[in-house]
């Protein structure tokens, strides 16, 4: 009779989860052991599994021979080592690589330079390499399956079969970096003298397909190379960035059960409906164009609509960006629409760089309407306005807290918040009515990385001949964007009325009158006249009546 325990496999609440099954290197299964009465047989000869062992140290105590009072953690390199100095074996560590994507059933991509003798990988000798892509009838897998290097007629190395697969496309490009540096050497692929030089790359930006991909072959061939003494750092990259997801917004149409009727979406709650995603290419700030959809699906053909105020209203939510889904973004539309400019804007006001942000074509339309105010600054029925007068401190102070701000920003990588102060500067000098050549040329410089087309043209109707990518960053000044003024708040027996702005400097005396003059001051005065003005210099300043 053999006893069979059944049990789970897998413990949430045991240790690590996986149940191993060794009462003589394990408390707790020494503890099973021990109720059921189990034999316990310990895995190195010698060990005392009694209780006290587990009491006294964490482990084994090993009791016999040159293992004894060692625990387990101990006694395994020890061990190792006594078998290599008998010369009846020897230590041996394995690396373990994630391959799962490595190897494609593709014509494109390097070869691995290897070939099976009698079924058994064998690298090709360094002579033979590198291994060229051999010429084939056509790019696809044979008709038997086998990948499309299964064309190649003599695709064979001394009579033996090539490998049919190849390498992604990161492999070649994991150390592309280091040729960079040395792109002429025709004896190695990067001089020692040009690596010293040159080091590791600065910065790494990928989202996070790359870090599952390029980024680990990246590394793990860079430290291959550190350890064979060709390059001098042992990371290839300094700093590491990897960019959010833009997700979709999908769109939903409701169809009414058993019918082809679809009801909008603040009515779908009197009817019982079905929820089916609808392509986002039909549908503008989520109004359905009911005749592209009976066209979009033959299913559709005969569809009715029940609408809202005339109009066909879908749901929608902020998913991943799928087919079948049908909220995948055409840039190629976006860009015929709106222009690349618009597109490239947008996608860099969404949100933080490292963050996943969800996609939402509805505020396009408002990032659109920045570049037309933008552009109004510097035309009008398309005539030229801009003016050589010299710009006035407001103006000054605007364009230069818009350059600091871009200047830190770019370099953060917080393109969200640039193209707000872009802005917020717009705004204010938009209201400045400024057509100043002086804050308008660094404007355009400013916006050239953000919205490259437009600061093209703009750049050109200010005369200039060469492109903008040649013109330099504009030098920040602190000392305009000083306040130099202090807005005084003005109270009127201790109630707040209004603001005023009065240079920082003024005298009590001169703050006194300025209040005394303001034409709002008489309104709340009003008969009953001004007993006393307090002024706070720098801070407040309280009428009493």
């Amino acid at each position: 009779m053999v006893p069979v325990w059944i049990s789970e496999y897998v413990l949430a609440g045991y240790g690590t989860g996986a149940i191993m099954a060794v009462p003589a290197h394990d408390s707790r299964d020494y503890a099973f052991a021990k109720t059921f009465n189990l034999p316990i047989i310990p895995l190195i000869e010698g060990c005392d599994v009694s209780q006290e062992s587990f009491d006294a140290k964490e482990g084994i105590m090993c009791n016999s021979g040159f293992l004894s009072g060692m625990t387990v953690k101990e006694a395994i390199p020890a061990a190792i080592d006594y078998v290599e100095k008998m010369g009846i074996g020897k230590r041996k560590i394995n690396f373990r690589l994630r391959d799962a994507i490595f190897s494609r059933q593709r014509y494109w991509g390097e070869p691995f330079p290897v070939c099976y003798k009698d079924g058994i990988a064998t690298p090709l000798p360094e002579s033979e390499l590198p291994l060229c892509l051999p010429q084939i009838d056509k790019y696809l897998p044979t008709e038997s399956g086998e990948p499309p290097l299964a064309r190649a007629k003599g695709w064979d190395y001394e009579g033996y079969p090539l490998e049919k697969s190849t390498m992604p496309g990161f492999a070649g490009s994991s150390a592309y970096y280091l040729r960079y540096m040395d792109p002429h050497n025709s004896n190695a692929l990067v001089s020692k003298e040009a690596d010293e030089y040159w080091r590791n790359v600065d910065l790494y930006i990928g989202g996070t397909e790359h870090a599952t991909g390029h980024l680990i072959y990246s590394r793990f061939w860079n430290k291959f190379l550190y350890d064979t003494g060709y390059v001098c750092e042992i990371e290839p990259f300094k700093k590491l960035i990897n960019q959010g997801m833009i997700q979709g917004r999908s769109n939903f149409v409701y169809r009414i059960v058993g019918t082809n009727t679809f009801v909008s979406y603040g009515l779908k709650d009197q009817y019982e409906t079905t929820e089916i995603h609808v392509d986002i290419n039909i549908v503008n700030n989520d109004r359905l164009d009911c005749e592209a959809f009976k066209n979009w699906n033959p299913e559709y053909k005969t569809a009715e609509f029940i609408l809202e105020n005339g109009e066909y209203i879908c749901g929608w939510a902020v998913e991943k960006m799928s087919k079948s889904m049908f909220n995948v973004v055409n840039p190629d539309q976006i860009c015929e629409r709106y222009g690349a400019d618009t597109l490239r804007l947008y996608e860099m006001f969404l949100g933080p760089l490292e963050q996943s942000k969800p996609w939402d074509t509805k505020g396009i339309d408002g990032v659109h309407r920045f570049l037309r105010k933008f552009w109004k600054l510097y035309s009008e029925d398309d005539k030229v306005i801009v003016t050589d007068e010299a710009p006035s401190a407001a103006e000054l102070k605007a364009l230069h807290k818009l350059i600091g701000k871009v200047q830190y920003d770019i370099e953060h990588f917080s393109y969200n918040t640039a193209v707000s102060s872009f802005m917020i500067a717009v705004g204010e000098l938009t209201d400045l009515k400024c057509h100043k050549r002086a804050v308008l040329a660094p404007m355009a410089v400013l916006i050239s990385p953000f919205a490259p087309h437009i600061a093209e043209e703009l750049w050109s109707m200010l005369g200039n001949t060469e492109s903008i990518t040649y013109a330099q960053f504009p030098e920040y000044h602190e000392e305009y964007t000083i306040e130099n003024t202090h807005e005084y708040p003005v109270s009127f027996n201790g109630k707040l009325r209004f603001k005023l702005a009065l240079p920082k400097d003024m005298p009590r005396e001169e703050v006194e009158a300025a209040v005394r003059g303001d034409e709002r001051t008489a309104k709340y005065v009003g008969e009953a006249g001004i007993r006393k003005v307090v002024v706070v210099p720098g801070k407040i300043i309280n009428v009493v009546c």
